[in-house]
């Protein structure tokens, strides 16, 4: 369908979604897939892990010096996220780092790092990357720009049975603060805010299921193909 390789970003709001496109469109395309959440997941958790005062610039910046960051396919097909490498796919999507991620990536020398990896990952274009800056700051010249968003309610009910798929103890009203904490840091840190492009195309996807969220961004796809 592309003749040519190109960036797809996909941004919106937590639990609206956007992996599970951006994994989709990866897939029907031969894209590479990249999770910038996952990313700022993974900062976070060494951050825990390490006890690291971000707040102290130099004891930041050393932290920030010793991250490395990679993204693997499985034999199954499945992309986990590799943190100075192990596998820790598991680990960052847990509530405890679910809890503090907006507060790191709110953080300017966080976001200045990783947002160089990002780049530098999609210099050769045919990528679809997700997360809330990615239209706006790391490629806000990509092709196809997304902007995503869900119900709250929806949200909320979706993020709420994914974590107790995993197996944590956790109530819906728990899920639902989160979610409006990490919408509101996101939305109001002074670097990077989530916004959406002015060029970005919002898909609703309240009522879509999977493959109907994939179809609606295959049209839009194919408009920019056919123009």
């Amino acid at each position: 369908m592309l003749l040519k390789k190109i960036v797809i970003a996909v941004d919106g709001y937590s639990s609206c979604g956007k992996s599970t496109l951006a994994k989709d469109l990866a897939s029907v395309l031969a894209y590479i897939y990249i999770d910038s959440g996952a990313m700022y997941r993974a900062v976070t958790l060494y951050f825990i892990n390490n006890k690291v005062k971000f707040h102290d610039k130099d004891e930041l910046q050393n932290a920030l010096n010793n991250i490395s960051i990679e993204f693997k396919n499985s034999i199954d097909g499945k992309c986990s996220t590799y943190l100075n490498g192990k596998d820790v796919e598991a680990e960052i999507r847990q509530m405890e780092v679910s809890s503090k991620v907006s507060e790191v990536a709110a953080i300017s020398e966080v976001r200045r790092k990783l947002v160089q990896e990002q780049r530098k990952m999609g210099a050769e274009k045919g990528i679809v990357m997700d997360g809330r800056d990615i239209g706006t700051v790391v490629f806000p010249n990509a092709e196809i720009k997304l902007f995503l968003t869900a119900d709250e309610d929806i949200r909320v009910d979706r993020r709420f049975d994914e974590l107790k798929s995993k197996g944590e103890e956790i109530t819906r009203d728990e899920v639902k603060e989160n979610l409006k904490h990490r919408d509101y840091i996101d939305s109001t840190r002074e670097d990077s805010p989530l916004m959406k492009a002015k060029d970005a195309i919002t898909l609703n996807n309240s009522k879509l299921d999977r493959k109907e969220q994939l179809n609606e961004a295959l049209k839009i796809i194919k408009t920019y193909v056919h123009q």
